[in-house]
């Protein structure tokens, strides 16, 4: 039995326990699985359809069940596809702080899937544009908290602007973590400079990691991570390419910035306090990699936001990720005894 000194520790820790706050867009996935994708101007016949809570909401639901507490800061629309999101949110436990978009519904995003796993996207625009720095203030971020920015929020004006009007408003020591996306390093320059000044943490693929190192002209000094003899397999080059990544994009945002590179079933690589480390991945036989990489950030914040290193949160998210992409879906995201279960037979 804890001693009352023990459960006044205790309560305070959790008093202060950053939160992980996603400002991107809550969609709906509408997930449809095809034996090819077609040809241009023709027909084919999907082998399943399903409609699933996605887009932030993957983060927020990852996070969420290895013990976070999450916030939805963005805007979700009035409509059944906006009642899908919240029903989602709602069954972990996950508030929305913005009011309600009542003129429009929540978009959606069409993924095509292969039978190799490979997804394709198509995304409508909806409720989840409709954001301003008065709702997004309605998050009340604290010192601590874990603000996640998508680059797809940057990549149209109607939800830059609001957004970076916004972060300038925030604590000092609030954690802004950028999840680029694809959109990123095609974003005009200054814009990317802007966002990178107060970015915290970087969390993105090693696809997302070339293109922007490439953008700002900035060359990769390979690593030896791995490299311990001649002849090295293509999981060894993984490794001292995306080391190498991370280490490169450090210094290109606010200072004393995290970067966390990720390879798929490689694993990832993370720069943090001037040491770059390879974190091996758990390679699976996938059925479904869409979410993986939300799965991942999800699940690295929630083991920040509970005080762990940032290599054991890499860790863990790789090992969140490995379970994700045997399930179906966006938001089948693996719970803390699961992850534990899994890392045991390790």
């Amino acid at each position: 039995m804890r001693s009352r000194a023990e459960t006044d520790d205790r309560l305070a820790r959790d008093a202060h326990r950053p939160r992980v706050i996603h400002t991107g867009q809550a969609l709906v996935d509408l997930v449809i699985e095809v034996a090819d994708l077609p040809a241009r101007g023709q027909n084919l016949m999907a082998d399943s359809v399903a409609e699933y809570a996605g887009g932030s909401v993957t983060v927020l639901l990852a996070a969420a069940r290895l013990g976070a507490e999450c916030l939805h800061a963005g805007a979700i629309g009035a409509g059944p596809y906006g009642d899908l999101i919240r029903e989602a949110l709602d069954a972990d436990g996950i508030a929305a702080s913005a009011p309600p978009v009542t003129t429009q519904d929540t978009g959606v995003c069409v993924v095509l899937i292969e039978p190799s796993a490979e997804r394709t996207f198509v995304t409508t625009l909806g409720a989840e544009r409709e954001i301003t720095v008065e709702s997004l203030a309605s998050a009340d971020v604290q010192p601590g908290d874990l603000v996640c920015v998508t680059g797809y929020s940057l990549a149209v004006a109607q939800t830059r602007e609001p957004l970076l009007a916004w972060l300038r408003t925030l604590p000092e020591d609030a954690v802004v973590v950028l999840d680029p996306g694809a959109a990123f390093a095609e974003l005009p320059a200054d814009v990317r400079d802007t966002m990178l000044a107060r970015t915290d943490v970087w969390t993105g693929n090693a696809e997302e990691a070339t293109d922007l190192l490439a953008a700002r002209s900035v060359s990769v000094e390979a690593s030896k991570a791995g490299a311990s003899k001649a002849g090295a397999s293509k999981a060894e080059a993984s490794a001292r390419e995306i080391v190498g990544q991370a280490r490169a994009l450090s210094p290109l945002l606010r200072a004393g910035a995290v970067t966390i590179v990720r390879d798929g079933a490689a694993g990832c690589a993370v720069h943090a306090h001037g040491e770059s480390t390879y974190v091996p991945g758990f390679p699976q036989t996938p059925v479904d990699t869409n979410g993986a990489g939300d799965t991942h950030t999800g699940a690295l914040l929630a083991g920040i936001a509970d005080g762990a290193t940032w290599v054991d949160a890499c860790r863990r998210a790789n090992a969140a990720a490995a379970i994700k992409v045997t399930r179906r879906g966006p938001t089948t995201a693996p719970t803390a005894d699961e992850v534990e279960e899994f890392l045991r037979g390790k």
